[in-house]
């Protein structure tokens, strides 16, 4: 079963943070979180803001060249994903990646589409339209989510 949350208006970076932390405590080790949406849309701020609502300290980098960055957190271990310059399913077996993709770890995905034929499953959407002040993000999800208090 589907269920599917309306749509939020990010008005700038730092509702795109408070959404963050609002969606990492519902976060489980065994999840995989697709995220949608043009450069520039919000996608790796969105992950940072996850990251660090889950614990992390530091930098987070987006891995468009290294295509994944690993965290190591109190809840999982936590993988992201940058797939915009994947190009060859070939690569992902070669990388191990389909290893990272387990019961203890969470794995986000940035540019999901690139690499459909070889993702499992997402259990959360998430995409992003950027809009001339602001985004609209639009959440799916194969569980209900406690999203209470998604918008300032």
């Amino acid at each position: 079963m589907t269920e599917t949350y309306s749509t939020q208006i990010l008005k700038d970076e730092a509702a795109t943070v408070h959404t963050a932390g609002v969606l990492a405590t519902q976060l489980k080790p065994g999840q995989v979180i697709y995220l949608h949406g043009d450069l520039g849309a919000g996608k790796t701020t969105l992950v940072r803001g996850i990251l660090h609502a889950l614990g992390h300290i530091g930098k987070v980098k987006s891995p468009t060249y290294t295509i994944v960055e690993p965290y190591n957190l109190a809840i999982a271990s936590c993988y992201h994903f940058d797939l915009y310059r994947f190009q060859d399913p070939e690569e992902w077996e070669a990388a191990g990646f389909r290893d990272y993709f387990n019961a203890d770890s969470i794995c986000l995905v940035e540019w999901p589409e690139r690499a459909e034929q070889v993702l499992p499953q997402a259990d959360i959407e998430i995409r992003f339209d950027i809009l001339p002040h602001g985004r609209v993000l639009h959440i799916t999800s194969q569980q209900p989510l406690a999203l209470e208090g998604l918008c300032q």
